[in-house]
């Protein structure tokens, strides 16, 4: 997860766009630093930029690869990082801190109390959030593996089916139409046509041989 564990600058979230410019010049002299870009300067141009690049370092390392605010932080004492707690209330981000007697209990959305000064119950605490985080993340992993595998099922399923009924369709004759009589002449009783006796039949001409 992405920490501060040096002192907390002000308008890290609620100034969040000049943050992100820090950031971007952190990894800026990070790159320089690695690609010898520094080898092509002056010496005491790198000492200033290695001067610079420490002071992001220690304040902005933690966060360096954070694209956007969080969902939630974790404060271990409330009261000293009032500067957190009040910007993370003004964005309306959840605050999950140890809160001790000298604290404000009103100020935090979910409470832990317990001792924020002595270091085996920070390292208790810390612990303890760590391990669940890791677990969430497990968790929500796993629920993505299983939905993308049922959508998968459910399309092959369904490929599955319409080829099923594609060869059925293919392999079944055509029917032949039924047609009603009753439909087409009308209802009742329908006989045969009989020829008219009263008509003339042609008589066969003799022929003389």
């Amino acid at each position: 997860m992405f920490y501060v564990n040096q002192r907390w600058l002000g308008g890290l979230l609620t100034n969040w766009v000049t943050v992100q410019k820090s950031v971007k010049r952190l990894k800026e002299l990070d790159d320089m630093a690695t690609d010898g870009r520094y080898e092509l300067l002056p010496k005491k141009e790198v000492i200033k930029l290695e001067r610079e690049r420490k002071h992001l370092q220690a304040n902005l390392a933690g966060i360096k690869e954070m694209s956007h605010l969080p969902d939630s932080i974790f404060v271990i004492d409330s009261n000293k990082e009032q500067i957190a707690v009040r910007e993370a209330r003004k964005l309306g981000i959840p605050v999950v801190a140890v809160v001790d007697t000298n604290c404000d209990p009103s100020e935090v959305d979910y409470v832990i109390p317990g001792n924020d000064d002595a270091l085996r119950a920070i390292r208790l605490f810390t612990s303890k959030i760590s391990e669940s985080i890791a677990e969430g993340a497990q968790l929500m992993t796993d629920k993505q593996v299983a939905e993308m595998s049922a959508a998968a099922d459910r399309a092959q399923a369904a490929q599955e089916a319409a080829a099923i009924d594609l060869q059925a369709e293919e392999a079944a004759p055509e029917a032949a139409e039924d047609i009603n009589m009753e439909e087409v002449l009308g209802p009742g009783i329908h006989k045969k046509p009989v020829a008219n006796e009263d008509a003339e039949v042609p008589k066969a001409e003799s022929q003389t041989v």
